[in-house]
C-alpha cells in the first residue's frame, strides 16, 4: 500500500518536467520528479544529432534565470547545440535546481484513489501525490503513416526509436519525410554508410537561412527574432503563449500546423546534398513485407510505382493523442479527454480533472507552438507552479474528479 503522500508529483524528467521541478520546489512545494533525467534526449536521438533550436531557445527554467544553457557552456552565435551535450546541460541543470526530489524510477501507472492520484512505480514501491504534472515530451506521440501499419517492427521503426544509426552500416534504408528529423536521420544515417534515401510528398524541400548576427534596422523591424524564429508571427507565439488560449480552436489548430512547418537547418544542407538521393512529389500508399520492404508510391500525377528497401524509419513527426497517454487509468483517460485528441487545458495548464496539469507537446493545441520547444518552458513552469501553489495552499486539493 502507499505510504508516502506528496504535494506534486511530477512525471517526466525532460526539459519541461525539471523546469516544473524548479519553479514548484522554490514555491515551497513538496514536489517530485519520476524519470531519469534526459532520457529522451539521451536515448531516442540519433547519436550526432544537433539541435535545430538556437542555443539562445534552448533553455530549461529555473525561478532565478540563473542555469540557462549560457551558463552551462558559452555558444557562439549561430553555433549548433549537440544533442548530447544537451543532455549533459539537463543533467547539470538537475544537479542544481532539483537535488534530491528526483526519483529516476519511472511511473508505470497513474490512477486516482481515495481523493488523490496514485503513482505505481517500476521501482514496485507506490506514492500518492495532491496533484500530479504529467511532462512526458514527445515519445508517446510517435505519428506513424496508415500506409506502414502493415510491416513488423523489425523493418519499420520510428525515428524516435533509434541513437545509434550505425547499425544499419551497408543496408538499403528509405526515410519518409520531410522536416529536419527526416534530413538529418537521413544524413547521418548516409555518413554511417547506409544506402540512403529521402521519399516526401513535398515537392521541393526547404533549408532555413543562415542566421545573421547583424542585421539592419530595417530588417529588424520588418522581421524581429524570436525564439521561434523571425517575423512578427512568431515573436507572437514566442512571447504570448498565454494569450493564444484565448483564440477559437480553429484558428489554434491552424497556427500549430502552419507555424515552422517541414524544414532543414542551413548547417545541414551541405551534408545532405550528395549524399541522399532524394524523391519529392511522392505519396506512400501501402507497404508489403516478404524478403524485404516494398513501398507502393503514386507521384503527382497519380502515376503509381513502387520502391523495394530493407527498412523504413517514419521521420513523420508527433500527433498528440490523450488515448496514448498508457499510464493513466481508464477513468483518468476518459476524464480528461476532449471532443479531439488533445485535452483543453486551464491557464495554469490543468486538465479536466481538477489537480492534473499536462505540459510540453501536449499543451501546444492550447498554448501553440511555443509548447513544441524547449522555449516554452519558462512560460509552462511558471504559470502551472503558480496553479498548483494556489490549489495546495490551505485546504488541500479535493484530488481528481471520476468519470
Amino acid at each position: 500500500m502507499p505510504t508516502q503522500v506528496i504535494d506534486v508529483a511530477i512525471v517526466g524528467a525532460g526539459p519541461y518536467g525539471l523546469s516544473v521541478a524548479a519553479h514548484a520546489l522554490r514555491a515551497g512545494l513538496d514536489a517530485r520528479v519520476f524519470g531519469r533525467p534526459m532520457r529522451a534526449w539521451e536515448q531516442h536521438m540519433p547519436r550526432g544529432m544537433l539541435l535545430k533550436s538556437e542555443p539562445g531557445a534552448s533553455h530549461l527554467s529555473d525561478p532565478g534565470r540563473r542555469y540557462g544553457l549560457d551558463a552551462f557552456h558559452d555558444y557562439a552565435y549561430g553555433e549548433p547545440v549537440p544533442v548530447a551535450r544537451f543532455a549533459d546541460y539537463g543533467r547539470w541543470f538537475h544537479a542544481r535546481t532539483v537535488g534530491r526530489a528526483l526519483d529516476t524510477s519511472e511511473v508505470t501507472a497513474l490512477g486516482s484513489e481515495e481523493g488523490l492520484f496514485a503513482l505505481s512505480l517500476s521501482s514496485g514501491e507506490s506514492v500518492l501525490a495532491r496533484t500530479a504534472v504529467l511532462a512526458l515530451g514527445f515519445l508517446p506521440f510517435a505519428f506513424r503513416p496508415s500506409a506502414l501499419a502493415a510491416l513488423p517492427p523489425e523493418v519499420s521503426t520510428h525515428s524516435s526509436d533509434h541513437h545509434d544509426l550505425s547499425t544499419f552500416q551497408g543496408r538499403d534504408v528509405t526515410v519518409v519525410g520531410a522536416g529536419q528529423s527526416a534530413l538529418e536521420t537521413a544524413t547521418l544515417l548516409a555518413e554511417a554508410g547506409a544506402s540512403v534515401r529521402v521519399v516526401a510528398r513535398t515537392g521541393r524541400l526547404v533549408w532555413n537561412d543562415v542566421p545573421a548576427e547583424r542585421r539592419s534596422l530595417i530588417t529588424r523591424i520588418r522581421a524581429p527574432r524570436s525564439s521561434l524564429g523571425s517575423g512578427w508571427p512568431s515573436v507572437a507565439w514566442s512571447r504570448l503563449p498565454g494569450a493564444v488560449r484565448y483564440l477559437p480552436e480553429p484558428a489554434r489548430g491552424h497556427i500549430v500546423r502552419t507555424t515552422l512547418g517541414p524544414a532543414g537547418s542551413w548547417w545541414l544542407r551541405e551534408r545532405f546534398h550528395g549524399t541522399v538521393e532524394v524523391s519529392l512529389g511522392t505519396r506512400l500508399t501501402a507497404s508489403e513485407h516478404r524478403d524485404g520492404v516494398r513501398l507502393r508510391l503514386m507521384d503527382d500525377s497519380g502515376t503509381a510505382t513502387t520502391l523495394d528497401t530493407e527498412h523504413v524509419i517514419a521521420a513523420t513527426g508527433y500527433r498528440v493523442d490523450v488515448s496514448r497517454i498508457g499510464i493513466l487509468s481508464t477513468d483518468l483517460r476518459r476524464a480528461v479527454a476532449a471532443p479531439g485528441p488533445a485535452p483543453r487545458l486551464s491557464r495554469t495548464f490543468e486538465t479536466s480533472v481538477a489537480g492534473l496539469h499536462l505540459v510540453g507537446l501536449a499543451a501546444a493545441a492550447t498554448f501553440g507552438p511555443a509548447m513544441r520547444f524547449v522555449c516554452g518552458c519558462d512560460f509552462a513552469a511558471r504559470r502551472v507552479t503558480r496553479g498548483l501553489a494556489s490549489r495546495l495552499r490551505g485546504a488541500r486539493a479535493p484530488g481528481p474528479p471520476m468519470a
